[in-house]
């Protein structure tokens, strides 16, 4: 099989194609023949080395693939041979084949392509987390989505439009009418505005009750400010740290060296409250990660789950893939296909 390796800690240009034998599954896996497999920002950071749950390199990342199960391990007979699937993978996704956990598997709803499919592991578990499980955002209240134009983020916007909420999204003004076609209320455009600034101007300085940040650095300490009485931040990745050469490590300690301090003493008397989600580090969750993907499911049937795919990049053009994301200029998900 096919595999896209990181050769080595560098630019896109360090992704190559190699051939691999085949893997089995063994006790309670299943073998999928893989047909999209998502691309998230952790993957960009592990190709630079900036990822520390990352394999070491040389490595094959992937969280997430969709694809029809090949063959069944012993045990395994909630599916069966030919079954279209989607499935989270701790790694190895940008592959031919994979052999993953059958508690990681789920059936592929018949509605979605085998590229949207593989849109909706990370990228809605975790805005799930985010928005529902740990943000508890409710009707009556309002949530900023940072880079909403990306694939967490257009997630998000999808279950927040659901629940009800007000939603305010700072994106690149290129991408605003879609953001509103896809039901986003208020855009705000980081490139050419203070995002702070605008946000409070449309919301008559009181702020917004949820808060979801993946950039990191000291954008986490004005989205902490943009929070009213209740509010809550949830931090979920650090995209400030990207980059290469003697300039992005000098940017990154600038923005490590911002990064706010959040005490329960302060907290508690602005009546504010900080968390934090890694969807990587969940593998011993199953059962809860299971209860979410049953909503996400749901809500794929019901029609307000709609997984959007800007493009597909074959494994050959893996680097052209990664180039992509890093240059923002995707709206939603990235996938690769073999």
């Amino acid at each position: 099989m096919k595999q896209v390796l990181i050769t080595r800690k560098g630019n896109a240009e360090v992704l190559k194609v190699r051939e691999v034998s085949d893997p089995r599954p063994v006790k309670g896996e299943v073998l999928i023949r893989v047909l999209a497999s998502g691309i998230n920002f952790a993957d960009i950071l592990a190709r630079q080395g900036l990822y520390p749950d990352s394999p070491k390199i040389p490595c094959v990342v992937g969280y997430e693939v969709a694809g029809t199960i090949e063959t069944l391990g012993e045990g395994v007979s909630e599916f069966t041979a030919g079954q279209a699937v989607a499935a989270l993978t701790r790694f190895g996704g940008y592959s031919e084949v994979v052999s993953v956990p059958a508690n990681q598997v789920f059936a592929k709803p018949d509605s979605l392509s085998f590229e949207q499919a593989a849109a909706l592991p990370v990228n809605y578990l975790t805005a799930y987390g985010l928005l529902v499980a740990m943000g508890a955002l409710k009707p009556e209240e309002s949530v900023l989505i940072h880079n909403a134009g990306g694939g967490v983020g257009l997630a998000a916007l999808d279950i927040a439009s659901h629940i009800g909420a007000t939603t305010y999204g700072t994106a690149s003004g290129s991408k605003h009418a879609f953001l509103k076609e896809r039901g986003l209320d208020h855009a705000i455009d980081y490139r050419t505005a203070d995002w702070f600034s605008v946000l409070m101007d449309l919301t008559k300085g009181k702020g917004v009750e949820l808060i979801i940040d993946p950039l990191g650095g000291g954008n986490w300490k004005k989205s902490y400010n943009a929070l009213r009485s209740t509010g809550r931040l949830g931090v979920f990745g650090f995209s400030a740290a990207a980059g290469l050469g003697l300039a992005s490590k000098v940017r990154l300690l600038k923005e490590l060296v911002k990064i706010p301090r959040f005490f329960p003493l302060s907290m508690m008397g602005s009546n504010k409250g900080v968390f934090g989600l890694n969807l990587g580090h969940m593998w011993n969750e199953n059962a809860k990660l299971r209860k979410w993907t049953d909503c996400i499911l749901q809500g794929v049937s019901e029609g307000w789950v709609r997984p959007y795919v800007d493009k597909a990049f074959s494994f050959d053009h893996a680097p052209e893939a990664h180039r992509y994301i890093e240059s923002r200029k995707n709206i939603g998900k990235v996938v690769l296909v073999p």
